[in-house]
């Protein structure tokens, strides 16, 4: 049964959240107040430049980081650390080099008790979902880079998580395996349709992969919102997306 099929939750909401860090001996604010709600089942993306806060929202928001003011909330609960109601997927798959594609999916289930037949079914359907079926004995080192990060994928997953957490998840690959990846996201949240959080420095995927982009700057500007209104699948030729691409490079003084 997909996710779809299910009572989905994974509703998110940010109140007036705030954390700094320390800079040359004095405390340097990342963010500032921000609020936000993001819906279940939907996709999200957060751009910005470099220093703007981007990792470190989606840190507090894995409950990885602790606000210094404000609350993230999943569901109406506060969060106050990790929670498996949440998977997160970095830039490098950190896939387990001495297991194979299969152990690897399976290892979040095997932590948490599951039987191993149970496991390894669930795992397979996940295998099967990002198109790997024919590399569930492979190893890590026997994989692209772009199968190491389907894999990355799959595990997260195959938890079974109310939000997806992505922090640049395809800024490693090349560009003909990015577009082909960001092809394959699309296809796997319409079957899985979980509340998806990505952090990326790409507009253009922001665009093709969100239903919102959240746009944080590094110059005390406050954050602004842009819906992607557009039919998917998306055509990154068409007026519409080609408008809306401009307008979100705007944001950053670029033309």
């Amino acid at each position: 049964m997909t996710r779809a099929a299910e009572s989905i939750r994974g509703e998110v909401a940010v109140r007036n959240l705030s954390k700094s860090f320390p800079l040359q001996g004095a405390m340097r604010p990342v963010l500032r107040d921000l609020s936000l709600h993001i819906r279940s089942g939907e996709a999200l993306a957060i751009v910005g430049p470099s220093g703007c806060g981007k990792t470190t929202l989606l840190r507090l928001l894995a409950g990885l980081e602790t606000p210094d003011r404000g609350e993230v909330l999943i569901d109406g609960r506060p969060v106050s650390g990790v929670g498996t109601e949440r998977a997160v997927i970095y830039q490098e798959p950190r896939l387990l080099p001495w297991l194979t594609v299969l152990d690897n999916v399976a290892f979040g289930l095997d932590v948490r008790g599951l039987p191993a037949s149970r496991a390894r079914e669930q795992a397979r359907h996940y295998i099967h979902l990002v198109g790997l079926t024919d590399f569930q004995n492979a190893y890590p080192r026997q994989l692209s880079g772009g199968m190491a990060q389907r894999v990355g994928i799959a595990r997260a997953l195959t938890i079974r998580p109310e939000i997806l957490l992505l922090d640049e998840p395809l800024g490693a690959l090349d560009a003909m395996t990015k577009l082909t990846m960001q092809e394959e996201l699309t296809r796997i949240w319409a079957e899985e349709n979980v509340t998806t959080i990505l952090v990326t420095h790409d507009l253009e995927e922001a665009i093709f992969l969100a239903d919102r982009v959240l746009v944080l700057s590094t110059d005390g500007a406050a954050p602004t919102t842009i819906p992607v209104e557009l039919p998917r699948p998306r055509d990154r030729n068409s007026a519409e997306f080609v408008q809306l691409r401009k307008r979100l490079m705007g944001k950053f003084g670029l033309h």
